[in-house]
């Protein structure tokens, strides 16, 4: 990327700007505005919060403990209707990443016998009078629950009926299925990664294969805040962009898993990041499998949160029973703010490489 002076104006604020974040790869783009000063070169000052899950993302961003979060992009939906929480104007002016997701399946299935999705209906069906089989999901409004769910269609298994879902943190997913207390789980990196070098697991698909190019993470705000601190929100979205695109050059990636493993962020080793964020999924059972896509942040208009992808992703929540059919179509509009991000990015120019 070309050199450019920093933007000219500085956000005046004595208090720095608070923002979540999961312990997960797809937070790179918040990690590295942080730490190779993108937020500074946009007038910013910004406390990172590493938060337990979405659930607690969730309150703070309602109860005004954060100013903005990283959230499935779903997690809009259910915040703004108060679906589980305290209705709450929420909206996004950024889409963070596509894809990132992966389906992990404990060893003792593969023990069992199973191999793909019609394996797994067979296993399921031998076992009517058993308990039913257990997966984790990271948060009920979620692309991982969607994934899950088509996944099980696709073998002619039924969610609730034929297989017990439960919300499961990202980074507590591994010692779940570790230990027996989940028997699968779809997760972000890199905690498919680590259950497949750590012996416990194998993954039989990920998201880039199967809804290539899907919404997942989105930088969510309350409509209060990106109406009253407008220049904040702005050079938030921008400083983020930026961030963005550093982390989709190739010759960063190696680098920035060295950055995401540290304690403070992922607290896992850069050898368990890195191979999905260099293309080259882990998928077990011996199995590497190339995916150049398997994190996209920037290229090919990732960023842009505009309300025809925000419909289709109504359209899919309400298909799988997670929205009422009445929801309103203005909503995707609402919560996707398309106006804001080309309002925010007309004047932006690319910033240094760190």
């Amino acid at each position: 990327m070309s050199a450019a002076a920093p933007i000219s104006f500085s956000v005046q604020r004595t208090k720095p700007l608070r923002l979540g974040f999961l312990a997960l790869t797809d937070a790179a783009p918040l990690v590295v505005a942080q730490e190779k000063g993108f937020f500074a070169r946009h007038g910013l000052r910004v406390e990172l919060h590493r938060e337990i899950g979405w659930a607690t993302i969730r309150e703070k961003i309602v109860y005004g403990e954060l100013e903005a979060a990283q959230a499935p992009a779903p997690m809009l939906w259910s915040t703004q209707l108060g679906l589980g929480c305290p209705a709450c104007d929420v909206l996004t002016a950024l889409v963070l990443n596509l894809n990132g997701n992966a389906l992990t399946l404990s060893r003792a299935l593969l023990e069992a016998g199973v191999r793909d999705a019609a394996s797994l209906r067979e296993h399921v069906r031998s076992r009517r009078h058993r308990l039913p089989l257990t997966f984790g999901v990271v948060f009920t409004y979620s692309s991982h629950h969607l994934l899950l769910r088509d996944w099980l269609r696709t073998a002619g298994l039924e969610p609730e009926r034929d297989i017990r879902i439960v919300v499961v943190p990202p980074a507590q997913m591994f010692r779940n299925l570790a230990a027996g207390t989940i028997d699968g789980f779809c997760a972000g990196e890199p905690w498919n990664t680590l259950a497949v070098r750590e012996g416990a697991g194998w993954c039989p698909t990920w998201s880039a294969a199967q809804e290539p190019g899907h919404l997942e993470k989105v930088l969510m705000v309350t409509r209060r805040f990106a109406e009253s601190r407008s220049a904040e929100h702005a050079a938030l979205v921008r400083a983020l962009g930026d961030a963005a695109a550093w982390c989709d050059e190739p010759q960063h990636r190696e680098g920035l898993a060295d950055l995401l493993a540290e304690a403070r962020f992922l607290n896992v080793p850069a050898k368990v990041i890195a191979p999905a964020l260099l293309g080259q999924f882990d998928a077990g059972l011996g199995r590497t499998e190339s995916v150049p896509d398997f994190h996209v942040f920037h290229r090919g208009e990732a960023g842009l949160p505009s309300a025809a992808k925000a419909a289709a992703l109504q359209q899919a929540l309400v298909a799988a029973g997670l929205l009422p059919a009445a929801a309103s179509p203005d909503l995707p509009r609402r919560l996707f703010r398309e106006d804001l991000h080309r309002e925010f990015l007309k004047t932006n120019q690319p910033q240094a490489t760190a």
